[in-house]
C-alpha cells in the first residue's frame, strides 16, 4: 500500500501505553503519531525502547478542535460501537490518521464528529490501547 498513515490517541492517561504505541508506530513505519488531550512525556514511556518520537513526528493537540490533517487525510477513529464497522472488512483510506479512545473509556463525542470513519476490532470486550493501535497497523499492512 502506498500514502501514508498517522495514529495517535486521545486522553490516554498511561505513559507506558503511549510508549508502547509509539514504538508499534515506529516499527510499522508510521509517518506520524499525535495525541489529542493528552501529556505524553516520550521520557517516561518507557516501553518506546526503539525511541520512535526521535525518528517520526510527534503532534500534540490540547483538543480535537485544534487537530490539523493534511488535506486528504482521513480521520478513522478505533472504537468499539455496535455500529463501527469491523476491521477484517474495513478498507483503509489511502491516507489516513487513527485515533484511538483513553484506557476507561471512549473517543469524546466532539472527536468521533470528525471521523470519517468508525472501526472496531471484533473483540468481546475492549483490550488494551496499545494493542488495538497495533492490529489496527498491521491490518493496514
Amino acid at each position: 500500500m502506498r500514502g501514508y498513515f498517522s495514529i495517535g490517541v486521545e486522553g490516554i492517561s498511561k505513559q507506558m501505553n503511549t510508549g508502547s504505541l509509539m514504538r508499534s508506530a515506529h516499527g510499522f513505519d508510521a509517518s506520524s503519531v499525535f495525541t489529542v488531550g493528552a501529556n505524553y512525556r516520550p521520557g517516561k514511556g518507557k516501553a518506546d525502547t526503539s525511541k520512535g518520537t526521535v525518528h517520526m513526528p510527534l503532534y500534540e493537540w490540547d483538543s480535537p478542535s485544534d487537530m490539523i490533517l493534511p488535506k486528504g487525510c482521513h480521520l478513522v477513529g478505533i472504537e468499539l460501537l455496535e455500529d463501527a464497522v469491523e476491521l477484517p472488512s474495513f478498507r483503509h483510506p489511502l491516507n489516513a490518521a487513527y485515533v484511538l479512545g483513553p484506557e476507561r473509556g471512549e473517543l469524546s463525542a466532539e472527536l468521533r464528529e470528525r471521523c470519517q470513519h468508525i472501526v472496531k476490532i471484533p473483540t468481546s470486550f475492549c483490550i488494551n490501547v496499545a494493542l488495538a493501535g497495533a492490529i489496527v497497523m498491521y491490518d493496514r499492512i
